[in-house]
């Protein structure tokens, strides 16, 4: 029977979803993404010719892109219902190409939410495929993979094989580098903050600082001091009224920040769920750089606050997209349905909307009233003033429902302030001074860095996520968590004209999920700077981005653009391989040895960084640098801790229990038995205890691996087993896999006898 139409989309989900808004007419197909991409032998790409990309479907789509065509032959229309931004178009054009299908009679047809009156819309005023748009696509993707398969080869022979360069990706990985390399060089500087209690007049406690720092211990104590028996007069009172405004509704970039901060989410993880949202029909595209609502949804969250809070409670506002090219989505993200103020879904999905839904309403929100006081408090016979803020809500207005995370923790100490008077005497409780000390340039959370890639111009979209991801997955940064160090500082109390001493400790460095470069990564971005500084120059890399949008607007020529590029590019391609300049990481002197009396050295070597006793000429040794430590950091106390492996950490059974580290990571060996340490198992510190504990479990294991799961009686040659990759026949000394539609509790010696049969054969 012939389909009248034909819907194809990217997602099996998707496909679900619009499937139930159209009727038996319309039959809805996935291509479950991209059906081909540029050929993976070679670069792909006819640089000779004009940069033409040369395609290839990939293996695991050859069936379905069957069906497809088939499918497509037998429907009397086609409608390309892909996503709305370039990579979507691309996809629709993709599909124009492998199936055959002529671009003036196929139906393109988009819409930001999955909603039926947004799919009904979009079926009543179809287009055609947009080639602005597929072109700026094929000119990332081209432009990336010549970037990649060009300075790829150059790493491998200047620096390390394996390795990999991309072109968003490796500006990331500068901006990573430049910040590491701040913190380096930090030197923190310790000061002296004076706050002070004071008593009003109606007997209630108000506390101001001081105006200005100490430098030294000294200082602060001779201030303290000297205000012990002076007078302290209200020398101003100033009120002002604020108004506090809610954040714009979400666009991408602003979504994975604040799913960061308050979520504690991944870029990719957010996007994930996002993308599962939207599929589902729960939120508009998620791809977008736009902070408009439609009309529609306004009327909805004016319905949604009035009935929750009340029309006081409600404030039409109407937001403008700033960034210029802002990729082709017409919304913001929000809910499709603003009444669902839950889903059903998993605990994140709900979370997730949850968020966006209160970030949606909370936009059409009254602004928050407030009464922001500032007292000056006059110190006798000194230049110095105490200062005391003090904050009122008057009204709460949007922060009722929702109130933007801050990208760091700030100090906010705005307290309700006593009412005071200008020329008010008051009173002095106790004043202290506190030891405090600068602060280190913070390391980007993933958050931070698509801010700052954002601010930048670098990147779209569609682009954050797999940017980080890349930039983890090849090595080059690592996501980490610290635990932070003590620190003592010291706190002196001026209190009824006596001075009290006493030293506190805080937490400082402590840090979680935070972008720090490895060896590895500070090695390639130097090469890389030194050889390519154009590639990693930021306003290069925002320049390129404003191009691929002058191409999706048809005011440039897609291959013209790239031509430009890869002249001067592949020159200093040329230049650099015949570079006699190989990057290999110089060798940093860590100091002496104290048992061998032999140097010790940090440096990359064939197997990632590691540090080395002895030199030329000596018995040299070697040990691997923790994940998480940098040879431009590590301590020489720090790099003599790792050559502590292998270690000896006691006796098990009249046998000794050694600890080491080998091919495939931690172990422990006793017994001529190799066991590998668990996860969370550091090798240097971990317990005699804990072995013996991981001896007895890797015992149990084995017992249960010996252990038959199935016999068969008079039988004594054939056993069904089960060992890691699940359960199997063992018969003569020999294994054979049982198929996984089979339940081998269910077998039979005859099935059994089968499965042996064919694997002989």
């Amino acid at each position: 029977m012939q389909q009248k139409n034909l819907v194809i989309v990217e997602s099996p989900a998707k496909a679900k979803t619009i499937e139930k808004f159209l009727g038996k007419e319309y039959k809805v197909c996935s291509s479950y993404g991209h059906i081909r991409d540029l050929a993976k032998k070679g670069i792909g790409i006819d640089v000779e010719g004009g940069f033409i990309p040369a395609y290839e479907i990939a293996p695991e789509k050859t069936k379905m892109v069957a069906e497809l065509k088939k499918l497509a032959s037998q429907a009397e229309s086609v409608w390309l219902a892909s996503d709305e931004d370039r990579e979507g178009e691309a996809i629709a054009w993709h599909l124009t190409e492998v199936l055959g299908l002529p671009i003036e009679q196929t139906k393109r047809i988009v819409f930001h939410e999955i909603t039926k009156n947004a799919i009904l819309a979009a079926i009543a005023a179809p287009r055609r495929v947009d080639m602005n748009l597929v072109n700026a696509q094929q000119a990332r993707r081209v432009l990336d993979r010549l970037v990649g398969f060009e300075l790829s080869p150059v790493l491998w022979k200047k620096v390390k094989p394996q390795l990999s360069a991309g072109r968003v990706q490796s500006v990331a990985v500068r901006l990573i580098v430049e910040r590491e390399r701040e913190i380096i060089d930090f030197k923190s500087v310790e000061f002296y903050r004076v706050a002070a209690r004071f008593i009003a007049a109606d007997g209630k406690v108000f506390k101001a600082e001081l105006d200005r720092k100490f430098d030294t211990r000294e200082a602060a104590v001779s201030f303290l001091q000297s205000i012990a028996a002076v007078d302290f007069r209200v020398l101003s009172v100033e009120s002002k009224p604020a108004v506090k405004y809610p954040a714009p509704p979400f666009t991408t970039s602003t979504l994975q920040q604040e799913a960061g901060r308050k979520l504690s989410m991944s870029v990719a993880q957010t996007m994930s769920v996002a993308q599962k949202l939207y599929e589902n029909g729960f939120i508009t595209y998620m791809r977008t750089d736009s902070v408009n609502l439609s009309t529609q949804a306004l009327s909805a969250a004016k319905s949604e606050i009035v009935a929750l809070f009340g029309e006081e409670y409600h404030s039409w506002r109407a937001y403008k997209t700033k960034s210029k090219g802002a990729q082709e989505a017409h919304e913001a993200i929000r809910p499709s349905y603003l009444d669902r103020q839950t889903i059903e879904g998993t605990t994140v999905e709900k979370k997730l909307y949850d968020l966006i839904w209160k970030r949606t309403v909370a936009s059409q929100m009254a602004p928050a009233q407030i009464d922001r006081t500032v007292v000056t408090i006059e110190v006798g016979g000194h230049i110095e003033r105490f200062v005391a803020t003090g904050e009122q809500v008057r009204f709460d207005g949007f922060m009722k429902l929702y109130s933007e995370s801050l990208d760091e923790e700030v100090d906010n100490d705005n307290a309700v302030l006593p009412i005071l008077s200008e020329g008010e005497m008051v009173a002095m409780k106790d004043a202290t001074a506190t030891q405090k000390f600068t602060q280190q340039p913070y390391r980007y959370s993933e958050a931070l860095l698509v801010k700052r890639l954002e601010e930048l111009g670098i990147g779209r979209p569609s682009t954050y996520a797999p940017t980080i991801s890349t930039i983890i997955q090849r090595g080059y940064v690592i996501k980490q968590n610290k635990e932070g160090q003590k620190r003592a500082y010291d706190q002196i109390t001026l209190s009824k004209g006596k001075l009290t001493e006493k030293t506190l400790s805080e937490v400082v460095g402590k840090e979680k999920g935070k972008l720090a470069p490895t060896d590895i990564g500070m090695l390639v971005n130097d090469y890389l700077q030194g050889q390519f500084p154009r590639i990693l120059d930021y306003n290069f890399t925002a320049t390129v981005e404003k191009e691929f949008d002058a191409i999706a607007e048809g005011k440039e020529q897609w291959t013209e653009m790239i031509a430009e590029f890869y002249g001067d590019f592949h020159k200093s391609v040329e230049k650099a391989l015949e570079n006699q300049i190989v990057q290999n990481g110089s060798v940093r002197q860590l100091g002496i040895d104290p048992v061998s009396g032999l140097p010790v050295s940090a440096r990359i070597g064939r197997y990632g960084p590691m540090v080395q006793i002895g030199g030329d000429g000596d018995k040299v040794r070697f040990a691997s640098l923790k994940k998480e430590q940098l040879i431009a950091t590590i301590t020489l106390e720090e790099a003599l801790s790792l050559f502590a492996l292998p270690r000896t950490v006691g006796e098990y059974e009249g046998m000794e229990v050694v600890v080491g580290v080998g091919k495939f990571g931690p172990y422990v060996r006793h017994n001529g038995k190799f066991i590998s340490l668990g996860k969370g198992d550091d090798p240097y510190t971990v317990t005699y205890e804990r072995v013996v504990e991981l001896i007895a479990q890797k015992r149990e294991q084995d017992k249960v691996a010996k252990t038959p799961l199935k016999t068969f009686d008079g039988v004594d040659d054939l056993f069904i087993m089960t060992g890691i990759y699940g359960p199997y026949i063992q018969s003569g000394g020999k294994n054979y896999r049982i198929p996984k539609s089979k339940d081998p509790m269910a077998m039979t010696l005859e099935e059994c006898r089968a499965i042996i049969a064919k694997a002989k054969k």
